[in-house]
């Protein structure tokens, strides 16, 4: 009787590992492979950096970077007809149609696909993710980690970097992607 509760036991605890283990890969796993990839650009920075002028930004706005605790970038700049790049890229999509990251937007920008994607609750944001793609570029994931992120603040504060004030130094190595 003894014998047969093991067992029992084991199988129900194999199933529910088998269960629990998710083989989808995650966007912070691709990330962190990327990290020794020469062919990828990486910039992990505090959003404090970002701004130049940081005096210049409203109060709205100064309240919106503090739900911001970092931002990840990893980009992979195209040199030329690259097999690889439409290979990570194809990786990446696949990775952000997971049902886990919720669509905020979709768009085009100065020859760019845009895709403004978060994981969390729609009034709680704990991760951003903004997937730029150029055939002619490259492509960029722009992955914000915070805490009860509002969505509303968090497209104007997409829309304040398009100004003058965002510091691209804090961006070095992107800067013929962009």
């Amino acid at each position: 009787m003894v014998t047969i509760v093991k067992y029992i036991s084991a199988m129900l605890l194999g199933s529910l590992l088998l269960v629990s283990c998710n083989s989808n890969p995650s966007l912070q796993e691709y990330l962190v492979d990327k990290q020794e990839d020469d062919a990828f650009v990486k910039v992990d920075l505090a959003t404090s950096l970002l701004y130049a002028e940081e005096d210049k930004l409203t109060v709205a706005q100064k309240d919106v970077l503090k739900t911001v605790k970092k931002i990840n970038v990893v980009a992979y700049p195209l040199k030329g007809d690259d097999a690889e790049f439409t290979l990570e890229r194809k990786k990446l999509q696949e990775i952000l149609s997971q049902e886990k990251y919720q669509t905020l937007t979709e768009m085009k920008h100065k020859g760019w696909s845009l895709s403004v994607k978060y994981m969390g609750e729609d009034d709680a944001i704990d991760e951003m993710i903004v997937f730029g793609s150029d055939k002619e570029k490259g492509f960029a994931v722009f992955r914000l980690i915070g805490e009860n992120m509002k969505p509303e603040d968090m497209i104007r504060m997409l829309e304040t970097m398009d100004k003058d004030n965002v510091n691209l130094s804090a961006l070095k190595g992107l800067e013929g992607l962009f």
